[in-house]
């Protein structure tokens, strides 16, 4: 009997870093060379099924569709403005048939959603060995809220852990985890550029091209800077506070301009379009698919952020990120220089982004870092690891 992976996925991020896995683990499925991977496994084969829990379905659907993903199982589960609450209950009610029918060997979750934790747990009850795509995250903060907590619960349900650097091992090691269970693997965000873009190189990116069909016409030697915030952290009061340093620093820099693709969540929405819209060199737009959001940041001079991918895809683009939080789970792209911790106060916001702005010395030193996050290889390995696991039987 060979070994089957059912994967679940509910985001955007779940969706884009989990395609390399599930490519990886079809393309084993389908060569001629799938039983021989896998009779050290003692089975005859992959089989990978997929699970869409749609927690951002609007978000998510366009990803599925690029990656050429049909999930076999939809959960449907989004509804306007749900909570975290009401994700994890409909994940706990509608997954556990579903395993039951199934009766994978493994359930694959990414990252620290809420889909993830949930569809860990449901597992966990299910008796289904559960393993971790990008393993070992930490703040050693509540917030980002409800990120932190989720990505920690999932590491004590899980059974095997693909840590994507060698610091999300040692977290993993410090907290009691087996570490014959942890597996440095890289990121798969970078498996996934590396997909969209063809190869290391990124050729080919024809970025004029896409700018126009954006509706965007930056003048002449412009810097465009490329802004993405969505995180629930963020919500409020600093996401308004954020919104003003970034209308200042149009105010101050004729040389600039903005491009925000604004998530759709309302939260977001509101404050950005109330402060921001109609504001001279600011471009608001809807959510780019994968591709186009990729050639914006190739063509941007740098990048304000709270995402945690983009601060593993920018800096395998050489583009330097102003991180707009107060922590990040991503410590080793603060080490190497790619990336600086900035907050989501007005006046460091401003004086960061001028300093890059400004110094060159400066900008080339962070565009040139190091990205840590791996080679594009990161979905073999898991994939090998988990065959090397092999069915429970």
């Amino acid at each position: 009997m060979g070994i089957k992976v059912l994967t679940v996925l509910g985001t955007r991020p779940e969706a884009i870093k989990l395609a390399p896995v599930i490519k990886e683990l079809e393309r084993v499925a389908d060569s001629e060379s799938a039983s021989v991977a896998s009779a050290s496994a003692g089975g005859a084969g992959v089989r990978c099924r997929v699970c869409a829990v749609a927690q951002h379905r609007e978000l998510l659907d366009p990803f599925l569709r690029l990656f050429e993903i049909e999930p076999d199982w939809d959960l449907d589960l989004m509804q306007p403005d749900q909570t975290p609450s009401q994700v994890a209950a409909g994940v706990l009610e509608r997954l556990p048939p579903i395993l039951e029918q199934e009766r994978p060997d493994w359930v694959l979750v990414q990252g620290d959603t809420t889909t993830a934790f949930a569809a860990a747990l449901a597992a966990f009850y299910s008796g289904v060995r559960v393993a971790h795509v990008e393993a070992g995250l930490r703040s050693y903060a509540r917030e980002p809220f409800p990120e932190e907590l989720n990505r920690r619960l999932i590491s004590h349900l899980a059974e095997l852990h693909f840590a994507p650097t060698l610091q999300a091992k040692e977290n993993l090691l410090r907290e009691g985890i087996p570490p014959e269970r942890v597996h440095v693997t890289g990121n798969t965000v970078i498996d996934a550029l590396y997909l969209v873009l063809g190869s290391p190189s990124s050729p080919g990116l024809e970025m004029e091209m896409e700018m126009e069909e954006l509706g965007l016409e930056p003048q002449p030697g412009a810097k465009l800077i490329l802004v993405t915030l969505h995180r629930r952290e963020s919500f409020g009061e600093r996401l308004e506070e954020i919104c003003l340093a970034l209308r200042q620093l149009i105010e101050r820099n004729s040389d600039i301009e903005l491009v925000w693709p604004v998530h759709l969540n309302p939260h977001v929405q509101e404050p950005v379009r109330r402060l921001l819209g109609g504001v001279e060199r600011v471009h608001l737009i809807e959510p780019l698919n994968y591709p186009a959001f990729i050639k914006l940041m190739e063509r941007a001079y740098l990048v304000l952020t709270d995402s945690g991918g983009i601060q593993e895809e920018a800096p395998a683009l050489d583009k330097p990120v102003l991180i707009l939080r107060n922590r990040t789970e991503r410590p080793e792209v603060l080490k190497t220089g790619a990336a600086k911790l900035v907050g989501t106060s007005p006046p460091a916001i401003i004086r960061e982004t001028e300093r890059l702005l400004r110094d060159q010395e400066e900008y080339r030193r962070m565009a040139a870092a190091e990205n840590p996050y791996g080679d594009g290889h990161a979905a073999e390995r898991i994939v090998s690891i988990l065959l090397a696991q092999g069915s429970v039987g």
